[in-house]
């Protein structure tokens, strides 16, 4: 299934500066475009489209310990209230811990790894407030997160 995502303010990686007008094709678990939304809109008129407020971007990689929760489940979701979509292996040594990230598609990496907004990537995304809350969050194009 194919959803536009698109917000406020969209940027390709962490360090861009963030612009309006732009927004993320999303099919399957992949990234399939980023492009305005106008051509987006005109190219895929049936596709559903999630407007955020905020700035969209690469979903965040977690260097640390999960935060702490009665379950390992409620550990990764509470990753995904801060718009990550992978933590470091030394994090998620434990069986239970491991196989909860590895369920909910959070990817599991050796070592902190640049993400960007292209096609073909993951579709690992967040919509952050100024503030720096995050709105939104979708994990491999899946929405995981959404703050009332």
């Amino acid at each position: 299934m194919r959803t536009i995502h698109t917000a406020t303010l969209l940027r390709v990686t962490p360090e861009d500066e963030p612009v309006p007008g732009r927004a993320v094709l999303v099919t399957g678990s992949r990234i399939e475009a980023v492009a305005s939304l106008d051509e987006l809109t005109q190219a895929y008129p049936q596709v559903r489209v999630r407007r955020w407020a905020g700035t969209l971007g690469p979903a965040l990689v977690h260097d640390g310990p999960l935060p702490p929760a009665p379950s390992p489940r409620e550990r990764v979701h509470a990753l995904f209230q801060l718009g990550a979509a992978a933590v470091l292996a030394a994090h998620v040594a434990e069986p239970a811990l491991r196989a909860a990230a590895v369920r909910n598609d959070v990817a599991v990496l050796d070592e902190v790894r640049r993400h960007a907004l292209v096609p073909s990537a993951r579709a690992d995304l967040a919509v952050f407030a100024a503030d720096g809350t995050c709105l939104a969050a979708v994990v491999a194009g899946r929405l995981v997160h959404r703050r009332a």
